[in-house]
């Protein structure tokens, strides 16, 4: 079985990737980053999403998170941001831009991520348009 672009196979059985919450954004409108999760021992990985209204820049939210997992024994890197608009009430959310410090990730990735925690929205979507 091919591994999907977002896991690699059997990563939602690792012991350390299995506990990393796959989705933590807020409402609003925000940057994020897409982060690549990896246990350093098997080369299992997952990606991760991460937005926050705090963050002024990308690597704010990047240098937390990868603070926090590395002493849970995983490695991370940061294949790119954007910005998020989410809005519970209508259940949509929009991922657009680019990160200036690390790029435009493949926003394909960062919806599917999305759906799969949120099926019961109605709109999810992504565009490169927009910083």
């Amino acid at each position: 079985m091919m591994a999907s672009k977002v896991n690699s196979d059997n990563a939602d059985n690792n012991e350390k990737l299995k506990p990393i919450n796959d989705v933590e954004i807020e409402e609003g409108t925000f940057k994020y980053v897409l982060i690549k999760v990896k246990d350093r021992s098997t080369k299992q990985f997952k990606h991760i999403v991460r937005g926050f209204c705090w963050a002024d820049f990308h690597a704010d939210i990047y240098e937390d998170v990868e603070e926090k997992l590395h002493k849970e024994g995983v490695q991370c890197s940061c294949p790119g941001g954007g910005r998020i608009k989410h809005s519970p009430s209508s259940k949509t959310i929009s991922v657009y831009g680019y990160s200036q410090g690390y790029g435009r990730p493949d926003h394909s990735i960062t919806v599917e991520i999305l759906k799969k925690h949120y099926p019961q929205y109605e709109d999810i979507t992504w565009s490169n348009d927009g910083y």
